[in-house]
């Protein structure tokens, strides 16, 4: 894996990697399905449950009928051979039939590239997806982000020359094995490229220079989701000023109704718009991340007055041109009450998921002390890990409850001047 890429070369390929991912897929090639055990495995930017909860999700409000089970196993500080050296301890009792494989930013020692330690981290990606599939397991290997210092020039960095090499050689790995490969490095690097032609000293991620915050971490999310075949359709409703179904896609419309200039309606949906994370919105002024994962669409054409107030639920909700809305709105951060219902969703997924940490890494790994060790710390510890597991069964209940799509009553009515 000897190769030189000029810096021209490599935002070239960068560009070309996010241009690629802005296409639109079909739904039948999202490798979840219904009836998924996903469990993400991976190092503490995995620990930080960002990138993962947005997978989730997004995953939850796309598809609300499917029985799905999410369960984050990130450890700090971990690598490849770690992650296999605990695979039997922490992913194997799950019964995972999907795993996501985040690893690479501590493996390649935050130096320069080695061949020697890419072997090793390969080596063990491999007995990783050998392991998973011995166990019924489908896998998706997944390459790690690019390290985000302040500086001009990210791609020059030697350590990320170092996991772009090593980002290369697990897509071998994927390709020999016949397991998903999901490529964030590139375009994570686009961005953080575009960004900095505008203003060297731009940063994009929040965080660290290891680990991004909210926004980064949909970045991460956006990139591996597309990867994967995620579908970007929701639903899309067009409709005629004169009050006329011109199509509906994903969605029921019903009690159609145009009035003196004003149009209102029932639209029951058959999925939620994707839930972002309240931290990352202005993610969007740098990814595509609607157009890409949630166009929940609005489009009416021959309205003649120049704005108009959506109502939902009786609830103003945005205001748009008559210009675009004949063009059609994409309403996943702007629809009342069907937003808020997908930040609930969000809410509840973050909360689900620490308390799982929290049973999983403060109760059911918790090692006593030798004094302490005795029948009744056991029986303290069953009696915990008891009424953890009540609470996820109760907050996963919540969680089914919340991503199912309700009928909404919208009005369209003229702003006044």
């Amino acid at each position: 894996m000897k190769h030189k890429t000029s810096t021209l070369a490599l935002f070239a390929s960068a560009l070309s990697a996010l241009s690629a991912l802005t296409r639109p897929c079909a739904a039948a090639e999202f490798p979840i399905h219904d009836g998924e055990r996903v469990v993400l495995l991976g190092d503490s930017i995995t620990e930080q449950r960002l990138y993962t909860t947005v997978i989730e999700a997004y995953t939850l409000a796309r598809f609300p009928q499917w029985k799905l089970s999410f369960r984050n196993i990130g450890w700090g500080g971990d690598t490849a051979p770690g992650g296999f050296g605990r695979a039997t301890r922490d992913m194997l009792p799950l019964k995972p039939t999907f795993v996501t494989i985040d690893f690479g930013m501590n493996d390649h020692g935050y130096k320069a590239f080695q061949d020697d330690i890419c072997k090793n981290y390969l080596d063990h990606q491999t007995k990783l997806v050998a392991l998973l599939k011995d166990n019924g397991a489908r896998v998706a290997l997944v390459t790690p982000q690019p390290i985000e210092d302040n500086r001009p020039d990210p791609d020059k960095d030697v350590r990320n020359e170092s996991l772009r090499k090593m980002s290369d050689g697990l897509r071998e790995v994927a390709a020999k094995e016949k397991v998903l490969f999901a490529d964030q490095f590139d375009p994570y690097m686009a961005v953080m490229l575009k960004a900095r032609q505008a203003n060297p000293a731009a940063m994009i991620g929040g965080g660290d220079a290891v680990h991004p915050g909210p926004v980064g971490h949909t970045i991460m999310a956006w990139a591996i989701l597309k990867s994967l075949g995620a579908p970007a359709a929701v639903s899309s409703a067009e409709l005629s000023a004169t009050g006329k179904i011109v199509a509906a896609t994903g969605c029921k419309i019903t009690d159609l109704k145009a009035k003196a200039g004003v149009l209102s309606f029932t639209r029951k949906d058959a999925a939620l718009p994707m839930p972002v994370n309240p931290l990352a919105e202005t993610v969007t002024k740098l990814i595509p991340l609607l157009a890409d994962l949630s166009r929940y669409e609005l489009k009416v054409t021959g309205l003649t007055a120049p704005k108009y107030q959506l109502l939902i639920d009786a609830k103003p909700a945005a205001v748009f041109s008559a210009q675009e809305l004949a063009q059609g709105c994409n309403l996943t951060l702007s629809a009342g009450p069907i937003t808020e219902q997908a930040r609930e969703l969000w809410t509840l997924v973050v909360e689900k998921n620490n308390i799982f940490f929290k049973r999983w890494r403060e109760v059911q790994l918790y090692t006593p002390p030798e004094w302490l060790k005795s029948p009744a710390f056991e029986a303290s510890r069953d009696k915990e890990l008891a009424q953890l597991d009540a609470q996820l069964a109760q907050l996963e209940t919540k969680i089914n409850t919340a991503r199912q799509p309700l009928p909404h009553a919208f009005v369209l009515e003229p702003v006044a001047p």
